[in-house]
């Protein structure tokens, strides 16, 4: 008698798993979905996005479904159901109608370091606010009257420093650079001064802000929320400390508290500080990136260095002084310069995805 109903049990739950495996593989739909595979409950096919590849090529997880299944297909990550979109027409359309219906969205484990009101998932009259203040940051009119000198003086320095070191990992060097120079104009911070160790922060968020979201001790995804944690500490205490003083540096913070204390404000303190983790993060790492990637393709071809080399040495030339800064005219003279620069973030896989949430079905082309 027990080793039927044992049998029962066990044919009860295997009928119960075949149908959670059955119903993940084929998730219910009013219109057409497009081919793909959902992998397995839960994780999905999160395991196979995750494997490390060559970050100047196309991931292998892209290559083999778009050869399977063509350009757009159907796959479950970090514990969602997804549409995966290759397609440059149908990804200019998505991001056309962005603020139509569809929005900005962050997987769970970055929305949990980044709080549900932060300034990547904004959109609409608070995400065109945004932006024009970060123009004053970066945009022509900063490049033009700061940024520009500063950045060729941090870059002279750096670089004279490497020549005495033999050798340098660019990626780290280039990153420490990078940092250094926009931390400063961003909230007057000097990692050799304040000694907080902010950049070793941010090198944790990054290299665990794309792993399995385990918050154990000892694995990436852990190093990263306490990496976060940190940063946003340092940022923070900065932040108050300045309000409370009011004494200006002459930075983009000023400007910043400028717009909090305002009547009827946009911004309050926590937006604000989540913005200023925002942009030094998205500022050292994707520059940092872009300019090692731009070091590769150019040691790859020596016939662009021989033209690039052309350029600047013909830049010098015209120079009354040929040890004075860098200036604007000459910059915007680059013109073999910027096509290489262009190039090389048309190449360079710096965000591998973009992730946006549909708000109501949305037909592809007639067929999904």
């Amino acid at each position: 008698m027990w080793s039927e109903i044992g049998l029962c049990v066990v044919a009860f739950l295997v009928i119960r798993i075949v149908q959670w495996f059955y119903t993940w593989s084929n998730p219910e739909c009013d219109g057409k979905l497009p081919p793909g595979s959902m992998g397995l409950p839960i994780i999905g096919e999160t395991l196979q996005f995750l494997s490390p590849y060559k970050v100047h090529d196309v991931a292998p997880f892209l290559k083999r479904r778009m050869a399977r299944h063509g350009p757009l297909f159907r796959t479950s990550l970090f514990g969602q159901k997804m549409i995966v979109s290759t397609d440059p027409e149908i990804n200019y359309t998505i991001l056309q109608r962005e603020s139509a219906n569809f929005s900005i969205w962050l997987t769970d484990s970055f929305s949990e370091f980044l709080g549900e009101e932060n300034m990547l998932t904004q959109h609409g009259t608070f995400h065109r606010y945004m932006k024009n203040l970060i123009l004053h940051l970066v945009g022509p009119e900063s490049l033009r009257g700061k940024l520009l000198h500063q950045m060729d003086e941090a870059t002279s320095r750096h670089i004279r420093s490497w020549a005495n070191q033999g050798n340098v990992n660019v990626k780290e060097g280039v990153a420490e650079m990078i940092f250094e120079s926009f931390a400063k104009r961003l909230i007057s911070y000097e990692e050799k001064k304040d000694g907080k160790k902010l950049l070793d922060n941010y090198k944790a968020f990054m290299n665990g802000l794309i792993s399995l979201p385990v918050n154990i001790p000892g694995t990436a995804f852990h190093a990263c929320v306490q990496g976060s944690k940190s940063a946003i500490m340092v940022i923070t205490d900065i932040y108050h400390e300045r309000k409370a003083t009011k004494i200006p540096q002459n930075d983009f913070l000023d400007r910043v508290i400028e717009e909090v204390e305002k009547d009827n404000a946009f911004l309050d303190d926590g937006v604000a500080i989540n913005m200023l983790f925002l942009l030094l993060f998205g500022a050292f790492e994707s520059t940092s990136e872009a300019i090692t990637l731009l070091t590769k393709f150019i040691s790859d071809h020596p016939q662009v260095l021989e033209e690039l080399t052309k350029e600047q040495e013909a830049i010098l030339k015209g120079r009354a002084d040929e040890n004075s800064g860098l200036t604007w005219e000459e910059y915007k003279s680059m013109t073999f310069t910027h096509m290489v620069i262009n190039e090389t973030v048309r190449l360079a896989n710096i965000a591998p995805v973009i992730f946006r949430k549909v708000g109501k079905d949305a037909e592809i082309r007639g067929k999904f």
